[in-house]
């Protein structure tokens, strides 16, 4: 089962990094946009039109699919103020119960956006502005990010709640726990080092 959830936790990961890199590719298209229709505005008083509504799906967009790779690298906002002083075993049981309730959360929310996505299917709906969007393009993209977020979460959780059963509380923190800053500072030393062999 570990072996299964570990390949499953591989393939997640993979499928995070290239949604990490199609989001910013979309936001980055989206900033040249805005930035293309600003200069337009100024410089020739005409406008792309519909740059500020293409920007606010690409935000949406690039956000959901960045889920994924952020839970898998831990670089979600935590309080650790009291998190770093409790023990060890604490500290795991209180790393399994947040990824329960994030996953609670983005359960609720994963289906009420494949509600938002079925209505708007049903009804044909287009997006009041005067691109006339159809809502379903946008909103099926932002369910997949969802969608990836779940794939990645339930091996996840379920590897570190294996982990905490075993009484193995470094795997359950390398998996679920706050980074701490001796992590943060090992991961930026190694990035200045891999930048200093490029040039």
């Amino acid at each position: 089962m570990i072996m299964l959830l570990d390949r499953w936790l591989g393939l997640a990961d993979r499928l995070s990094r290239y949604a990490i890199w199609a989001g910013g590719a979309l936001v980055l298209t989206s900033a040249f946009l805005v930035s293309i229709d600003v200069l337009l505005r100024k410089l020739l008083l005409v406008s792309v039109g519909g740059a500020d509504e293409l920007s606010g799906y690409a935000f949406a967009i690039g956000t959901a699919w960045a889920l994924a790779f952020t839970l898998l690298r831990r670089a979600n906002v935590r309080v650790d103020a009291l998190y770093v002083r409790l023990p060890r075993a604490i500290c795991a049981i209180l790393d399994i119960f947040a990824l329960l309730s994030l996953g609670g959360f983005l359960l609720l929310l994963t289906w009420q956006a494949w509600d938002v996505l079925g209505t708007s299917i049903s009804f044909g709906a287009r997006a009041t502005t005067p691109l006339q969007t159809p809502l379903w393009m946008p909103q099926s993209l932002w369910v997949i990010g969802l969608a990836l977020f779940l794939f990645t979460l339930l091996p996840l959780l379920l590897r570190a709640l294996f982990a905490l059963l075993g009484g193995d509380l470094d795997t359950v923190r390398r998996l679920a726990g706050a980074r701490s800053i001796e992590e943060d500072a090992a991961d930026e030393a190694a990035h200045t080092v891999a930048l200093k062999r490029q040039d």
